[in-house]
């Protein structure tokens, strides 16, 4: 059984509940994360440094499995097309913001991955267990990835600050639907 979009009272259709838990639930790490990475990667964590470390790895191990989740889904689920009064250039750029963070968000956590297991150090996932070291003691190449990490951790935060700026532009200036189908459905 498909799961179907909710309509709009104005027929506009909205994305699936899976769509937008997805979504939210990837916003809520990536939002947590971007921070996490900046006290950690300063060490500005004084004497829960250690700990934030093992929940920034715990929270990037979790955006592994669901990111994949995320663009398999989006891929078998095409969303409904933005309204046609979103210029088409907006509209090109909506779907390559989109895909430039669905690509940053599964090469970031796996680059952080593959850092970790070169350093090498564990990867606790919330104490329960560690993740498998991936790759082997590297500390050159461990250096090397975690400046990449940290790279691609701020062009995130700013790929998506452009994303969260383009739906509160839609929502407060241009004033459509586009943010609430996001949020509500509708």
């Amino acid at each position: 059984m498909s799961e179907k979009p909710v309509q709009s009272p104005d027929g506009q259709a909205a994305y699936t509940v899976t769509a937008r838990t997805l979504h939210w639930l990837v916003a809520a790490l990536v939002l947590t994360q971007v921070p996490l990475g900046i006290v950690i990667a300063n060490k500005l964590g004084g004497p829960l440094q250690e700990w934030l470390y093992d929940l920034h790895k715990s929270f990037g191990a979790l955006l592994v499995p669901l990111i994949f989740v995320r663009v398999i889904y989006r891929l078998t689920h095409t969303p409904e097309p933005l309204p046609k009064d979103v210029p088409p250039m907006q509209q090109v750029a909506a779907r390559a913001m989109h895909w430039t963070l669905y690509t940053l968000l599964i090469l970031q956590p796996m680059i952080g991955w593959i850092a970790t297991s070169a350093y090498p150090a564990p990867v606790p996932v919330f104490h329960l267990f560690n993740m498998p070291l991936i790759w082997p003691d590297n500390r050159d190449l461990s250096g090397q990835l975690f400046t990449i990490h940290r790279w691609l951790g701020i062009v995130i935060a700013i790929v998506a600050a452009g994303h969260i700026g383009a739906a509160l532009h839609h929502h407060f200036i241009k004033k459509d639907r586009i943010l609430m189908r996001m949020i509500s459905g509708t």
